[in-house]
This record gives structure tokens, C-alpha cells and sequence, in this order.
């Protein structure tokens, strides 16, 4: 009897030799799973922590999680001691940073301590006690029970061990760590999302890394610290490690990709996304969702906590509550004289920075931002911009445009046709131009529309608030205004008289025609403009 006729033998008059064929497979299988598993943090989390952690809801597989584990992978093997993780909520960075990792890195270092801390120790309970639940259930213990055995006097909450001498220790950033130290440390969401701008527990969450986490490595030559959070200011924990310590490995998942900002790690590891703007895990969160995440959080939080790119809350140069805001009821009529601005660009691909166009509008020393543009374009693009804009303030005295870039082309093409087109050479450098303006900023002299007016003036408050000068983040609509209101002040400066002087040179430049010499009059002056 062949094979295939023993097996046909089996099946239709050996039921219980069939199940137990049924049993020694899935055994068989089960083995195997276990074994890869055990090397395999991405295939554990599917297969042993999932369906714990998740029960009753479907394992949605997406590239970030495999990202997120091949670095924790490196960590367990020594590769990585310093990783820092940002990435947005909901996107599992707990389930498998701080629930999944230690019960799987037990399997075959069962000695590990943890010390593991959250903005709120009830947090950190929390996933220690999920970590627990993994370790306990049933497929865990079947596959790897005999490795090590949980201890029933220290077994609590907030701190348990195993009989192989490995334990974790429960903490929070307000609260303290001493007497205790980890071969891993785990701080999860060091901040609350609700005191992005408390200063108070930005500090707290600072000083608790320095004076406690920091230095509760047990073997500081070969121990390893995980951070992990979503973005909530500039200056909360990822922003003060990168800026003021070395050797951090920086893993970044944003929300929505710009490739503008993505980086590569020591792994070799790079964003796959291709399109900017797409989404981290649509199967998870899709456009609708994210969508509506963006609108209820406001484009600083969408920023900070979905795209991981907070700039300062309040401002470095151009603090926020400086500004004042108009709206359609509270826009004035009428205006003493109407400009625009313009910073230019060279080209208009990914990368590049803005063209910035602006339309600005004086009464006394206030001055009102009324229109503004901001789009990558080239020269023919942004010459038929400023036409457009042109058209929609037909009574403006100066069309301002930057002596740079495609800017000399622009002034050169626009010139023979719009009056008052004028070449604007900046003096000093951008911080300097910044500086020149604040005061009138700080006086509340700069007028924005309202978001019921604007809704997307939140741009220009981002990118002014984050402003620091040094050229690292875009800064088009920045140039545009300290070009406008610093072209204010210098007219201001020179008085009347000066002024109208300039402008008569400027305009026997323009016609080639001397204008006559001025003995002080009034009518002489403004024949010679004219």
C-alpha cells in the first residue's frame, strides 16, 4: 500500500488516528512558530501579543510597525543603546514599545530589568500590567514556560520579577526612581498632550531624565534607554536629548510624509512613503479620520503631535500674543496706502523654498496684512501671481520685490509694466531684519486677518513664531513682512522730503529724463516724481 492509500485508510476508518495526526501537526507547527517568534519581535507581536493585547480585533500589518521593531531589535542585540522614537497616537507605539518588547526580549534574557515610566504612573501601570498579561496567557507559557517562572512575593503592579532574577519597576516623571535602576528604561509619553505649553512640566519631564533615568543604568557600558512619545513642543524631551546630548538613534513616523524632512537611521532604515502628504497607516487611520484629527487639533498640535514638527508655541523672535487680529466686521475701510511684497524664489520643486506674496495696507504705524500667497513657483509663475494680486489692490503705491532669486528678472519684467515696482537689496542678514521690526511687533502694530477670515493664517503664524534666523526651516512669508514693515520705517525715517527725493531718482532712471532741482518747494518735488 502506497502512501496516498494509508492516508485514504486513515481518513475514512481511523477517526481517532486522524486526530491525533491533527494534533501532532498543529504541535508541530506551534513549535515552529514559537522558535522563529522567539528571534522575531514583528512576528510575536502578531501572533503572541496581539491577540492579548487586541482581542477581537484584527492584526492590520503596516511598515512602521515593522520599522519600530527591527530598532528595538537592535537595541535587544546591542546595536542601538540611545533610540528615540516619535511618532503620532494611536499608531501602537505603546503596545509594542512598552507592552510587547520585554515580555518577548524575557524569552532569551529573562534576567533584564526594567524601569519603565510614563507622564502618569497610572499609565505606566497600565502597560506594565498588559507586559504581565502577555507573559501569563496561555500560548506564552506553553511556548516558552519553561524558561522562567513569575514570583509570587513580589508580584504586584507596579513592580514584579521572575525567578531568574529579571523585574520591572513602575514609575512616573513626577515622581521618583531612586534606589532603583534597569538594564532597559522606557520613558512613554513624557509629557502630557494637555501641557504642551506648561513650562512646568516640560522642566519636570527634562529634569527627571537628568536627575533620575539618566543615571539608573545598571551596566552604563552596555544598558539601553528608549524613548518614545508623540511631539508636543520644540523644547519637551526628544528636543532637549537631540540638542543637548550624542549618540541618540532618532526614528521618525509622521502622520502625513514630507520628504523635505525625512531621515535615514544607523540601520539604513528610510520613510518608504513616496507622496507628500501620505498617510502613516491609512488601513489604521485613513484620510477621513486623519482629516478630522487635523481640524480638531489646530495646525500647531496637527505639527507637533501627528507630524512630529512642533515649532515654539509662543515664538521665538515674533512672539504669537503680539499680534493683533482683524476680522470682516473689524477690517478698516480704508487705508492711508496699500503695498505688496514680495520674496522670490529660483526654483519651484520639492524642496525649494517659497514665493511669498503679500498685500499690506497703513493707517499711522498700524499695518494690515490683507492678502498673502505661498506657493512654490518659477518666474513665469510668479510674475502672473503678482499680476493677480496687483489686480486685487489696484491703488498700491510700491510693489516691493526682493533684489534675489529670480527676484532681478521679476522687477525687470513687471517694471515696464506696473508702477511703483521696487528693488528691495536687504541689508544684514535675516535675523538682523527680524530685529529691526520687533519693536513695532511688540507694540501691537502688525494686524492679521482673523482665522474666520483666513483660515489658513496659522501658516504664517507657524512658520513667524518659529523663526530663529538660522536659515533651517522656511522663512518666505518672515522676509516678505520685515521687507514690508522695515521699507515702512526707512520712508518713515527719511522724511517727506527725502523720500520724495528717491523717488524722483528712481523715476529719472525709469524715463531717463533729469527732473528739475529742487529749492525746497513742495510743487517742484512732486513735478520732478511726476
Amino acid at each position: 500500500m502506497n502512501s496516498q492509500a494509508a492516508l485514504a485508510e486513515v481518513v475514512l476508518h481511523k477517526p481517532a488516528e486522524l486526530l491525533f495526526l491533527k494534533k501532532l501537526v498543529v504541535t508541530e507547527l506551534s513549535k515552529r512558530i514559537a522558535a522563529s517568534a522567539a528571534k522575531d519581535l514583528h512576528l510575536f507581536v502578531q501572533e503572541f501579543a496581539w491577540p492579548v493585547l487586541w482581542p477581537g480585533t484584527e492584526f492590520k500589518d503596516n511598515w512602521h510597525i515593522h520599522a519600530i521593531c527591527e530598532h528595538l531589535q537592535a537595541v535587544s542585540a546591542g546595536q542601538i543603546r540611545k533610540l528615540c522614537i516619535n511618532m503620532p497616537f494611536r499608531m501602537l507605539k505603546s503596545t509594542i514599545v512598552s507592552q510587547a518588547w520585554p515580555a518577548w526580549e524575557w524569552i532569551t534574557q529573562s534576567w533584564l530589568a526594567y524601569l519603565t515610566a510614563s507622564y502618569a504612573k497610572d499609565i505606566a501601570t497600565r502597560d506594565a500590567v498588559d507586559t504581565r498579561r502577555v507573559i501569563e496567557s496561555q500560548r506564552y507559557q506553553a511556548a516558552w514556560g519553561d524558561r522562567f517562572k513569575m514570583t509570587s512575593d513580589q508580584n504586584v503592579k507596579t513592580r514584579y520579577e521572575n525567578d531568574k532574577r529579571g523585574m520591572r519597576i513602575v514609575t512616573s516623571t513626577d515622581g521618583a526612581a531612586t534606589g532603583f535602576g534597569g538594564h532597559r528604561r522606557i520613558i512613554d509619553d513624557p509629557i502630557s498632550a494637555k501641557e504642551a505649553d506648561s513650562a512646568t512640566a516640560i522642566n519636570a519631564a527634562i529634569e527627571f531624565w537628568r536627575g533620575t533615568m539618566a543615571t539608573r543604568g545598571n551596566d552604563p557600558a552596555t544598558d539601553a534607554v528608549v524613548i518614545v512619545h508623540q511631539r508636543v513642543n520644540e523644547r519637551d524631551l526628544t528636543g532637549y536629548v537631540l540638542a543637548e546630548e550624542s549618540g541618540w538613534e532618532h526614528l521618525v513616523l509622521p502622520m502625513r510624509y514630507d520628504p523635505e524632512k525625512t531621515k535615514t537611521t544607523s540601520l539604513g532604515f528610510v520613510d518608504p512613503r513616496k507622496a507628500k502628504g501620505e498617510l502613516l497607516h491609512p488601513e489604521r487611520v485613513d484620510e477621513t479620520a486623519t482629516k478630522e484629527l487635523e481640524k480638531a487639533l489646530g495646525a500647531y498640535h496637527t505639527s507637533a503631535q501627528l507630524n512630529q514638527d512642533p515649532s515654539p508655541r509662543g515664538g521665538i523672535i515674533f512672539l504669537r500674543k503680539n499680534y493683533r487680529f482683524y476680522t470682516a466686521e473689524t477690517k478698516p475701510e480704508r487705508f492711508e496706502d496699500l503695498a505688496l511684497s514680495i520674496d522670490c524664489t529660483f526654483k519651484d520643486t520639492v524642496g525649494t523654498d517659497y514665493v511669498a506674496i503679500q498685500a499690506w495696507g497703513r493707517i499711522g504705524p498700524s499695518k494690515y496684512l490683507l492678502h498673502r500667497v505661498r506657493e512654490r513657483m518659477g518666474f513665469a509663475a510668479t510674475v502672473v501671481a503678482v499680476r493677480a494680486v496687483k489686480a486685487l489692490f489696484p491703488t498700491t503705491i510700491a510693489v516691493l520685490i526682493e533684489d534675489k532669486a529670480n527676484g532681478p528678472a521679476v522687477i525687470e519684467t513687471l517694471g515696464a509694466e506696473i508702477a511703483g515696482v521696487v528693488a528691495i537689496n536687504p541689508e544684514g542678514g535675516k535675523t538682523a531684519r527680524a530685529y529691526a521690526m520687533q519693536p513695532e511687533h511688540e507694540q501691537g502694530c502688525i494686524w492679521l486677518p482673523d482665522p474666520s477670515v483666513d483660515p489658513e493664517i496659522e501658516v504664517f503664524l507657524t512658520e513667524s513664531s518659529g523663526f530663529d534666523g538660522l536659515g533651517l526651516k522656511h522663512d518666505d512669508e518672515v522676509d516678505a513682512m520685515t521687507q514690508y514693515v522695515n521699507w515702512c520705517r526707512m520712508r518713515r525715517g527719511m522724511g517727506l522730503f527725502d523720500y520724495m527725493r528717491q523717488q524722483a531718482e528712481a523715476a529719472k532712471k525709469g524715463n531717463g529724463k533729469e527732473p528739475p532741482k529742487s529749492n525746497g518747494n513742495a510743487t517742484a518735488i512732486m513735478e520732478a516724481v511726476q
